[in-house]
């Protein structure tokens, strides 16, 4: 029997050459860091130096080299990343995807978001026109001239990239836009509520305003005309559960970003500090890439993103900025009234008019392509047409169309997006962001003067009537866009007196403001808790704002936590392990920090809690829709309507005592399943880790673990260190993994800007086989930094640097 054993020890030493071959040609994916290449389309040389964090610094002899080169270096660096967004954006996931994304790719070829971006590319000016191309060349350049494997996405996925065009940038601009905007998925969820019979009452509780001193507020949800009643009607026979399952993932609960700023008062050095932490998806790639750009006219360091050609978020040597999401409603789903059934034409305010229509076609791999004609109404596309196939809801009468601010030809936010770069001052930063049009940011500003300020620049549009809370109805024009809030009287502020600024998704319009901006801002918990900490220290400095930024302290669960105690102490949990649970919870004080077992009590319950108070009213399909982390309607239930306790499928009238007792036997066992028997191995950091997982690799079973990036932290959705979890994720050991977090960090000081400091959450390079994939993880889970270095003096004498030169290819080339 020797023989068989000779036979499998070749086919192993086979199988392990065949490995080491592979892996030797993927590692051709990795790019040249160093020497000299000639490349189409540059007009000068340039320098890139990769310093000992990876983070690249281009010197170019002007704009468009230097925004050449940081396409160069995307390219090189994140390239399957740019090629997945661009097919978001296309609408073209199921070409390497098949069925899978087909709903996907339906309902973004039906709001014609591509379309939009290509003729949008068309009216740019000259000069950004201009810049955007030497961008695409420098991507192009690479396509061209890369010898050797593409990274292992493209080899799984049969993909062979092409060059990159302009539309594919100005798309992905529109794409964030969608993903800081996603506030039609609750109005379609509260129509869908009415038509299932849920009261207008209790939509207001379920999503209760909250005025400026952050306490809870009830709207009323009737502005839309008279006749509730008959939209009602409308909802019921519109597939509004269908359209919701269309779309992209909803979006996490509580989805937010931190930014504020102190005047030189407040400061140990006398001038402004400014902190920035936008919180994102986690992925592997980060959605951010660390860069700095010189040239004449530019200066300036930060984070990018890849696909875009400039510094979203930094300083130059003079200023800087930072972004918190606004999150204005900016959507709305309108109700067309067709002339009659199944008519091309639809009634408005001013007489009937025919819809236009385009033909869209998507390539399914392994299937046959799919045609289907889009219509559009001057509201906006059709998107009812994209379920089944069909556009009239089931009355045969009506239609539904979706208006969103950037579905429009007229996009010059990547003008602003260079204004900011090259603006000398506050006026010039200011006036150039007039072309920032969505998504509407909550921008605090601060420079080497001593000046602090705050804009929320934005195209905010203006009704005729109510707030976009419901549909409206086409054909009476109640719900049309009028206009815009003027750029001046948008909210914005300089120098205020108390010398702080601060946003964390609150409310920013003050009582009185005479437009309407947003009805479903994020609760307060964040803000107060940054609030609380500046209150805490006289003069602040680098190491007080990083505190600031790694603090874990929920003023949530401090909210919360007198709330469910005081019904424990009214009914009585019949876990077994539910004692020894309270009395950890007793001595603790709302801090999420990773190393205890509190957090993770005190998660559990209060996710248990939502479906004890909710389920029964709403039912399991809209529960599942509504399902999040939801506090401020349990703070409704909880203090205000109690009748939400009552379990509407039980003989017996349950009180909140009961349903708080009942959910910590439900987070109990659920604990015990998951966690282990033993309480005291228990730590929020082992179930509650931060996940950025490779948004294609992570489908391939033997890649997905080892190519995750995964480290233990603390938080909540609610901490400054925001860490999300999924309130409906699969139940298991980390079933409250956070993956949604500050994927970037900076901490701005404009006594000396090379102090600065920023971070991402994994590293420079999309490529697994690079040491830069992960090369930033753990120094993010500990909020630790890397420097923000702009001094060419000290760029070119540090030590593990990488240089490489840029050259047109005319030019002499090693």
């Amino acid at each position: 029997m020797r023989w068989i054993g000779r036979i499998l020890g070749g086919l192993v030493f086979i199988v392990i050459a065949a490995v080491v071959i592979g892996v030797i040609w993927l590692r051709t994916s990795l790019p040249e860091t160093e020497g000299r290449l000639a490349l189409q389309g540059l007009s000068g040389e340039v320098t890139v130096i990769r310093d000992e964090n990876d983070v690249p610094h281009i010197k170019a002899r002007s704009i468009e080299d230097a925004v050449f080169a940081l396409g160069f270096l995307h390219a090189q660096d994140r390239l399957w990343q740019m090629e997945f967004q661009r097919r978001v954006g296309s609408g073209r996931l199921s070409e390497f995807a098949g069925k899978s994304t087909l709903s996907i790719d339906r309902f973004i070829r039906t709001i014609g978001v591509y379309g939009h971006a290509e003729r949008a590319y068309e009216k740019l000016d000259d000069q950004t026109r201009r810049r955007l191309d030497a961008y695409v060349a420098g991507v192009n350049a690479y396509i061209a001239s890369h010898d050797g494997a593409w990274p292992l996405e493209f080899v799984l996925t049969g993909i062979t990239p092409t060059p990159w065009k302009p539309a594919d940038s100005m798309v992905w601009l529109k794409m964030m836009a969608w993903d800081l905007a996603k506030n039609w998925r609750d109005e379609l969820l509260r129509a869908r509520m009415l038509a299932a019979g849920i009261t207008p009452e209790q939509i207001s509780d379920l999503w209760p305003d909250y005025d400026a001193d952050g306490n809870v507020a009830l709207p009323e949800i009737a502005g839309l005309g008279t006749d509730l009643d008959a939209l009602t009607k409308i909802y019921a026979a519109t597939p509004f559960a269908t359209l919701l399952d269309q779309g992209a993932a909803p979006p996490i609960d509580g989805i937010g970003s931190n930014n504020w700023v102190l005047s030189g008062a407040h400061t140990a050095t006398g001038k402004p500090m400014l902190a920035n932490d936008p919180h994102l998806g986690l992925a592997a790639p980060s959605l951010w890439y660390l860069a700095h750009l010189s040239a004449p006219g530019l200066e300036v360091i930060g984070a990018t993103l890849p696909g875009l050609p400039s510094v979203m978020l930094g300083r130059t040597n003079t200023f800087a900025w930072g972004f918190t999401n606004t999150g204005p409603d900016t959507q709305d789903f309108v109700i067309e009234q067709l002339t009659a059934p199944g008519a091309d034409t639809y009634e408005t305010p001013d007489g009937p008019l025919a819809f236009t229509t385009r033909s869209e076609t998507i390539q399914i791999k392994g299937a046959e392509p799919e045609s289907f004609t889009v219509r559009e109404s001057r509201n906006g596309p059709i998107v009812t047409d994209v379920v089944n196939g069909g556009g009239e809801l089931t009355d045969r009468r009506h239609v539904l169309a979706f208006r969103w601010v950037a579905l429009t030809d007229d996009d010059p936010t990547l003008r602003a997006a260079f204004a900011a770069n090259t603006a000398t001052d506050f006026p010039s930063f200011r006036e150039g962001l007039r072309d920032f049009y969505w998504p509407q940011q909550n921008i605090v500003f601060a420079d080497t003067g001593g000046r602090i300020a705050y804009l929320a620049p934005a195209r905010v549009p203006i009704r005729a009537s109510g707030d976009g809370f419901l549909p409206s109805r086409g054909w009476t024009g109640e719900g049309d866009w009028t206009g815009w809030i003027p750029y001046d009287e948008l909210p914005q502020l300089t120098d205020p007196e108390d010398g702080r600024i601060v946003t964390a998704n609150q409310r920013i319009t003050p009582e009185g403001y005479p437009y309407f901006i947003s009805r479903e801002w994020t609760a307060p918990y964040r803000a107060d808790r940054i609030d609380q900490m500046l209150d805490e220290t006289d003069k602040h400095d680098t190491e007080s704002f990083r505190a600031i930024m790694g603090d874990t302290v929920s003023l949530m669960a401090r909210q919360f936590m007198p709330l469910m105690m005081a019904g424990i102490r009214d009914a009585s949990p019949e876990h077994p392990a539910a004692a020894e649970a309270l009395d950890i919870l007793k001595r603790w004080d709302g801090d999420m920090a990773a190393d205890q077992t509190a957090p993770l009590i005190f998660s559990a319950w209060y996710d248990a809690l939502l479906p004890r108070i909710a389920a029964d009213e709403l039912g399991d399909d809209l529960f599942g829709d509504y399902r999040g982390h939801r506090t401020e309607f349990l703070r409704v239930a909880l203090t205000r309507d109690p009748v939400w306790c009552d379990d509407r499928r039980t003989t017996e009238t349950e009180s909140c005592a009961v349903q708080i007792a009942r959910a910590l036997d439900d987070a109990m066992a659920l604990l015990i399943r998951t966690q282990g028997e033993d309480i005291s191995t228990w730590t929020w950091g082992k179930a509650h880790p931060a996940v950025s997982e490779n948004r294609v690799l992570s489908a391939v079973p033997v890649l997905k673990d080892v190519l995750a990036i995964s480290h233990p932290i603390g938080g909540d959705p609610f901490t400054v260190n925001a860490q999300r979890w999924a309130a409906d994720a699969p139940e298991g050991p980390q079933m409250f993994r956070s993956t949604h977090g500050p994927g970037y960090r900076a901490i701005y000081d404009l006594a000396d800007p090379q102090r600065s400091m920023f971070i991402q959450s994994t590293g420079q390079s999309g490529n697994p086989l690079s040491a830069g994939y992960d090369a930033f993880a753990s120094r993010w889970t500990e909020t630790r930094f890397v420097p923000m270095i702009t001094d060419w003096s000290r760029i070119d004498a540090a030590a593990g640097t990488k240089r490489l030169t840029l050259a047109p290819a005319t030019a002499p080339a090693n």
